[in-house]
């Protein structure tokens, strides 16, 4: 009797707290993501549900992620931020941490502890890579290819280095239109080892090989800068094939039924999630942490597995993914049988230069 009233005398407190705390809440937040699938997996998971919980919210999407530290950079310069919440892969977050334009956070503090009472730092674990980092998923870039369009008599595409054979396989590719990724794959794929391929693209005659190997396919290439860009180029048959993120092709493929198939081949894991930008006015602050905290929890993260097949960040949601999306995963073991493990801190301190040189070749 006396734990009941010791509990109900808790959750009194803790609603009053909630109540006081929501009227310096701001009612509005712009949360920038990277459009497509991905963020209609976030607006389904997380936003929607929270709007139905606070309707006096309004929210506002900006689909800047791929330029978030450019713009984030700009904008503190100008004193102005614009931005409450930013999805960014974790070499960014760790970039804008390190730059002092994201905010750092204690873990147990801000995140939903586990839905058995693991705590948050323990839950997501190494996966918090930055102080300023909040991890969501787990995902992959990897190849998806037009199954209609493999040449006669030659098996489809399982190797990442026939991406750079035009002579057995021709066509168009897709690839991103930055440096990441794509310079691990040409170094693979002209004979360097992959535990060594960081050291070598580390040295200037590293950067050269592999944009020498690029070369090699450059005049057959598309390049794009939004995640719904190579699906649509599938989709379209403008491309043979094209690098993109798992959950993209699972899309065109699963859910438009287009005749597209995944090469998961050195697929490349990274992480993806939240930062909140230093500098926020306090009403603006508190109304993101009201949301971190609501969407940071066990049973929202793998709600968001429903939608899209990326794995979520914390250990206690990996149980509650649905059966059928687990095949889709890039974790799982059919599918990971040749990884290639992004290096963030390799790129948080080597992107200012690589992409100088690589937006440079590009422009040759």
């Amino acid at each position: 009797m006396k734990l009941t009233k010791t509990l109900l005398a808790g959750t009194a407190l803790a609603m009053t707290a909630g109540v006081a705390s929501a009227q310096d809440m701001a009612n509005d937040m712009t949360i920038v993501s990277w459009g497509g699938a991905y963020q209609s997996s976030q607006l389904k998971a997380y936003v929607e549900p929270y709007l139905e919980m606070h309707p006096e919210v309004s929210v506002t999407w900006d689909e800047s992620s791929n330029e978030a530290v450019a713009k984030l950079r700009a904008m503190n310069e100008a004193g102005n931020i614009t931005w409450d919440l930013v999805d960014v892969v974790a070499a960014d977050a760790i970039r804008l941490c390190d730059e002092g334009l994201a905010m750092e956070y204690d873990p147990d503090e801000l995140l939903a502890e586990g839905d058995d009472g693991t705590s948050a730092s323990d839950d997501f674990g190494d996966l918090i890579v930055s102080d300023c980092y909040i991890p969501q998923i787990v995902y992959s870039t990897t190849f998806g290819y037009r199954t209609d369009m493999v040449p006669e008599g030659v098996d489809a595409p399982s190797n990442i280095c026939d991406v750079f054979d035009l002579e057995k396989y021709p066509g168009k590719r897709a690839l991103e239109k930055r440096p990441i990724n794509n310079m691990e794959w040409a170094l693979l794929c002209d004979g360097v080892a992959k535990d060594e391929v960081y050291d070598v693209l580390a040295t200037p005659e590293g950067q050269e090989q592999a944009l020498a190997k690029l070369d090699t396919i450059k005049d057959d290439v598309i390049w794009w800068s939004a995640g719904a860009d190579t699906p649509q180029l599938l989709a379209d048959g403008e491309v043979f094939m094209g690098s993109t993120y798992n959950g993209r092709l699972y899309s065109v493929i699963e859910e438009q039924d287009q005749p597209v198939g995944m090469m998961w081949d050195a697929q490349v894991y990274d992480l993806d999630g939240w930062i909140i930008p230093e500098g926020l006015d306090e009403a603006h602050l508190a109304r993101v942490k009201d949301f971190i905290m609501f969407a940071t929890d066990t049973q929202r993260l793998a709600d968001q597995a429903k939608y899209i097949s990326y794995g979520p960040a914390r250990a206690s949601s990996a149980p509650l993914v649905p059966e059928e999306m687990k095949q889709h995963m890039p974790t799982d073991p059919a599918n990971a049988e040749n990884t290639f493990l992004y290096n963030y801190e390799f790129w948080a301190d080597y992107r200012d230069d690589i992409d100088a040189k690589f937006q440079s070749w590009l422009a040759q």
